[in-house]
């Protein structure tokens, strides 16, 4: 087993490079939207309901980020966590964060963008979590190595499920990850509007035109 503070040197590394890629994937998205285009026209009900449900999946992802830090918030590190979400799923931190991206995409009025937006961010973010693994497998050896051939990497396994009565939090930790959230949730609100000024623009040209 290597040098565990070295390992978890490392770990933390990769955490931060995690957290500017979230950043960076978001800004790499703004000109993607130039070219995004919905196929329902504003107004319609399609389109209220694809972005509706685009606002229910952020909200659920913000709870749900919110919920996993309780559990891993500082803890990943120096300790193996596998209880509450952790049991059904290795990455559900990520998983919520596809939701959350998935809902973002979504706010354009269109699921297509909403499944481009959402593979692009698992392909980015999958090599991230190879490194975290790698990582926690020296930290934790045999005992992270067991947790990783019974619990799946994303989708949930709700039979694992495992808890207990108390959980130590950082409020720190929850704090920004609920700051992320708003964040989140003004990134929502640019995007709707944005493609509502977009898609509406040809027939404010037309009405000052004629």
């Amino acid at each position: 087993m290597q040098d565990v503070q070295a390992v978890q040197r490392h770990l933390a590394t990769v955490q931060t490079r995690r957290k500017a890629t979230i950043w960076l994937l978001s800004l790499g998205f703004a000109p993607v939207l130039l070219f995004a285009d919905a196929y329902f026209r504003l107004g319609s009900w399609q389109r209220e309901v694809i972005e509706g449900a685009g606002s229910i999946l952020l909200f659920v992802a913000i709870i749900g980020r919110v919920w996993c830090t309780m559990y891993i918030g500082g803890r990943k590190t120096v300790a193996l966590v596998w209880l509450g979400p952790y049991s059904i799923s290795r990455n559900p931190l990520y998983g919520f964060s596809f939701l959350a991206v998935a809902g973002l995409g979504a706010q354009t009025g269109s699921i297509g963008m909403a499944i481009f937006m959402t593979l692009v961010a698992y392909v980015i973010f999958l090599k991230v979590v190879f490194r975290e693994e790698a990582a926690l497998s020296s930290t934790h050896g045999y005992a992270y190595d067991a947790y990783r051939r019974t619990v799946p990497r994303f989708l949930p396994r709700l039979s694992l499920w495992r808890d207990i009565e108390t959980v130590t939090v950082e409020p720190k930790l929850v704090r920004r990850t609920i700051e992320d959230g708003f964040v989140f949730i003004l990134l929502a609100l640019g995007i709707r509007a944005f493609m509502h000024w977009k898609q509406s623009f040809p027939d404010l040209v037309q009405m000052t035109l004629y």
